[in-house]
């Protein structure tokens, strides 16, 4: 019974909700209404410099689809979604030399935009991390404060910046 029902689905347009969110911001930059550094496309997925980084190289990896959980992704979205986390993974990794990766994906919790999308984060490296503020005279104790740390030490991708990580990453794929 399950095979039939998900024949039914095969080669079925996406339903309309799903489709575009004009208030949605990535929605705006699948739909080139809004900038962003480009890093990886294909007909399902995009991947994009995040414009709030953690560290350098920190990427989203966005379904074109406007689907807001994780859990309901269609199969089809979800292995290219899951595909492109891979390669833009490992392009990452070795534009920034640097093999330690987060790859994060949040549903409504610690969700800032509404649509399902995968955070690739380069992690700190050996002798801090580049957006810690070396002059700090506090010295986390626990993984909580280094993350609030890093928290507290984002600040926007510089456009120049963004530029040069996004032709170093392309240079991967």
């Amino acid at each position: 019974m399950t095979s039939f029902m998900i024949n039914e689905h095969v080669g079925r347009d996406v339903h309309e909700d799903w489709r575009y969110d004009g208030g949605c911001s990535f929605c705006r930059i699948i739909a080139k209404e809004l900038p962003s550094a480009v890093l990886y496309e294909t007909d399902e997925v995009v991947a994009i410099l995040d414009i709030l980084p953690l560290r350098p190289g920190h990427t989203l990896v966005i379904p074109k689809v406007h689907i807001p959980h994780v859990t309901d992704l269609p199969a089809d979205i979800a292995a290219a979604t899951g595909v492109a986390v891979s390669k833009v993974g490992k392009a990452v990794s070795e534009a920034m030399q640097n093999t330690a990766l987060n790859i994060v994906c949040n549903q409504e919790y610690a969700q800032s935009v509404p649509h399902v999308h995968f955070h690739i984060i380069p992690a700190p490296q050996l002798g801090g991390s580049p957006r810690l503020d070396a002059t700090r005279a506090i010295i986390p104790r626990t993984r909580r404060e280094l993350h609030q740390l890093e928290y507290e030490g984002r600040s926007e991708l510089d456009e120049d910046e963004g530029r040069e990580l996004a032709e170093r990453i392309r240079a991967k794929l």
